[in-house]
């Protein structure tokens, strides 16, 4: 593995390039960030292991950048300077998810102690992680990922819902991560030491069904040649996950809504029936209602399953959330391809960011999946993202077909879907570009977009 990735961000060039010495003998990779702003656009397209933040400096100062680094990339370690020690600054700054803070002038062991102690930390995250991986665990921790209004507002509801037992409906656009919240929801449930089941309805064949849910006892058809608990009685002290709901058969149904209010099953073949505590969160990416009133679906089950409702927005609605999924999911393929890919080139990301991901994040797991399976190695660049059309903001006029744009013609293009995209914010243009703002008024001039 290459050398540790530390960012340090002061405007006191004199200071940031002490640190940069004293941190490369050390062993680390250091980048500088002159201020908050630079440090923003560094990480939203770059993943770092620590990071160094001074926390008076002007236009943004270093509380607003913990903020943004934790909406980018909730994983990294952040300590934070200061010359001027403040008691209420320093606990707000622990409470943002600071992981300490250091006292200017900064004393070298301090600090060369406390860059071991935040290493060694993120080195045992990985070891968990790979632990359970080796394990197998069949529910590995994962965190919903992203900071967005819409995310913060799903967390919220999670929060409130979790302890109580009654049913939950997920709705949501394929590869939105239902199942994520679902299994958030059993995580911080009074079932979490229980088993949690997920089960995809439209993958069981029809004439299984009622086994697959219920069980069967042996002999109870051709092939039962032993007794079968069944989903419900696998998930007993826990919680059942129908991925799907809506394309359970009119039967089944009838069948799901007794379960529901008798709380007790009877396996296929058997006149004995079983008690069973089971919380049932379902989850399709139909519009349930559209499917009842078209009769496909009963009112009375939907009505039972409808106690709590939950809408997992798509990709598209939340934007802002990508750089913290590519940070999440960089670290993660890093650990499995073992590279040290260290983040995503502007082009990629300007690429990234205009486009809607209709396969939401499960579209953008892949791609980053099939970026490292072709061999990315420092970075991710625009190739290696080939099968990503970006989605234009406006109708494209006709050209030859053999024609290709410039590169400035490219990066024009870009820039002005970005500006177009945020409303002419050109800060959060020059953030979804990967550029500084800078840097980003200088496009401007260039391309005469002002």
């Amino acid at each position: 593995m290459d050398r540790p990735r530390v960012l340090v961000v002061d405007d006191d060039s004199d200071i940031g390039e002490l640190m940069r010495d004293a941190l490369s003998r050390w062993g680390y990779d250091v980048t500088l960030a002159a201020n908050g702003r630079e440090a923003v656009a560094l990480i939203s397209h770059q993943i770092f292991d620590a990071a160094l933040v001074d926390i008076w400096m002007p236009e943004m100062d270093g509380l607003q950048v913990l903020d943004e680094i934790k909406r980018h990339d909730p994983a990294l370690e952040v300590v934070m300077m200061t010359g001027n020690p403040m008691v209420e600054t320093a606990v707000q700054a622990l409470k943002s998810g600071a992981y300490d803070y250091l006292i200017k002038p900064l004393n070298l062991d301090e600090l060369a102690h406390l860059m071991q102690q935040v290493l060694e930390k993120r080195f045992l995250s990985r070891e968990v992680h790979s632990l359970r991986s080796r394990l197998a665990e069949h529910l590995v921790v994962k965190d919903l990922v992203g900071s967005s209004s819409a995310m913060t507002r799903v967390k919220e509801v999670i929060a409130k819902v979790a302890d109580s037992d009654s049913p939950v409906l997920i709705e949501g656009e394929s590869g939105t991560g239902k199942e994520l919240v679902a299994a958030a929801i059993h995580r911080q449930s009074g079932r979490a030491k229980g088993p949690f089941v997920p089960v995809n309805c439209s993958a069981i064949p029809a004439d299984l069904m009622e086994s697959e849910f219920f069980g069967h006892v042996r002999g109870a058809f051709s092939g039962a040649v032993a007794d079968a608990l069944g989903l419900f009685r696998s998930a007993h002290g826990g919680t059942l996950f129908l991925d799907e709901i809506a394309e359970l058969s009119p039967a089944l149904q009838a069948k799901l809504l007794r379960v529901l209010q008798e709380k007790e099953i009877r396996p296929v073949g058997s006149t004995k029936t079983h008690t069973v505590s089971v919380r049932v969160i379902a989850a399709t990416n139909k519009d349930l209602e559209a499917v009842v009133q078209s009769g496909s679906f009963r009112q009375d089950l939907f009505y039972r399953l409808n106690v709590v409702r939950i809408l997992v927005p798509p990709l598209r609605e939340r934007r802002s959330d990508i750089p913290a999924l590519l940070a999440y999911f960089l670290r993660r393929f890093n650990e499995r391809f073992r590279r040290d890919v260290k983040g995503i080139a502007p082009d990629a990301m300007a690429a990234l960011a205009a486009y809607d991901f209709p396969g939401n994040v499960r579209e953008l797991e892949n791609l980053l999946e099939r970026a490292f399976a072709l061999g990315a190695r420092d970075e991710i660049e625009r190739t290696n993202l080939p099968d990503l059309t970006a989605r234009s903001d406006a109708p494209v006029a006709a050209a030859d077909a053999d024609t290709l744009p410039t590169l400035d013609q490219a990066e024009r293009d870009l820039i002005a879907r970005a500006l177009a995209r945020f409303r002419n914010d050109k800060e959060q243009a020059a953030r979804a570009l990967g550029l500084t703002v800078r840097t980003l008024y200088r496009r401007i001039k260039k391309f005469s977009l002002i």
